[in-house]
């Protein structure tokens, strides 16, 4: 069956300004909640949150707040500030989606930015990723990695750069899950987060460093993502350890 929306952010990551239109508008419980029959909006997760934006509505101009966006009964919703004067957009309406686009893409360069640290700790000293989050432009990520120190944390800083500069190719594919999980180490969480009944496995390489199932937004090259600067290192038990780092332009 053919979803009601398209959900470009997943083929898309540099779409920002599309049409679209209203298919589904809910004020009854909480923030006023828009369905779209295609958005460029990323609903949040794997530590990735969600886009924020506007709808502007293509007949008089009127435009709406996107504060946030989320999955909800399977698909993408919008949700707008309340505006003042109480007007919304109807169903049927023809709209521009318009998204927050240099929050975005300091989003998509962390992300891969995280991805290439993960990789490089995976690469170079076999630890798993225990718990991850970011903000535009800065994020932190948790291995089982007992034996990390100072000295440590700035050869993994060196090398991660090492690997941005490499301008590595950035790649989508979408994979049934049968063949995806036949890829080794595919999954760099220490626990599976994959939910048992998903078909289809989105995965994110970076050409030549890292490959794991992944459905958040990236930059197409790793020479987008500039430098990254570790911020700090902690412990967060015996075996867990974090480090947080910031996305700088080279």
């Amino acid at each position: 069956m053919t979803p009601r929306v398209d959900e470009v952010c997943y083929r898309d990551a540099y779409a920002r300004r599309i049409a679209a239109r209203v298919l589904d508008v809910s004020a009854a419980d909480g923030p006023p909640l828009v369905v779209l029959d295609a958005t460029p909006f990323y609903p949040g997760g794997g530590g990735q949150p969600s886009d924020r934006g506007a709808v502007l509505r293509t007949a008089d101009g009127r435009s709406w707040t996107v504060r946030a966006a989320r999955r909800l009964g399977g698909e993408i919703v919008h949700e707008l500030e309340a505006p003042s004067d109480g007007e919304l957009p109807v169903t049927g309406d023809r709209v521009e989606v318009d998204l927050e686009w240099a929050r975005r893409y300091a989003l998509m360069r962390t992300h891969t930015a995280l991805h290439a640290l993960c990789g490089v700790v995976f690469r170079d000293h076999g630890a798993l990723v225990t718990g991850g989050n970011m903000e535009p432009g800065s994020g932190r990520m948790d291995f089982e990695f007992e034996r990390m120190s100072g000295d440590l944390v700035g050869e993994i800083e060196a090398r991660v750069n090492e690997e941005l500069r490499s301008a590595r190719d950035v790649r989508v594919n979408v994979l049934p899950r049968d063949e995806a999980f036949a890829i080794p180490d595919l999954i760099r969480t220490k626990v599976n987060l994959l939910p048992p009944g998903i078909e289809q496995i989105r995965t994110i390489e970076i050409v030549g460093l890292d490959l794991q199932a992944d459905g958040g937004t990236h930059v197409a090259n790793t020479r987008e993502v500039g430098q990254i600067r570790v911020q700090g290192y902690e412990s967060k038990g015996r075996i867990n350890k974090r480090i947080r780092i910031s996305v700088e332009d080279e």
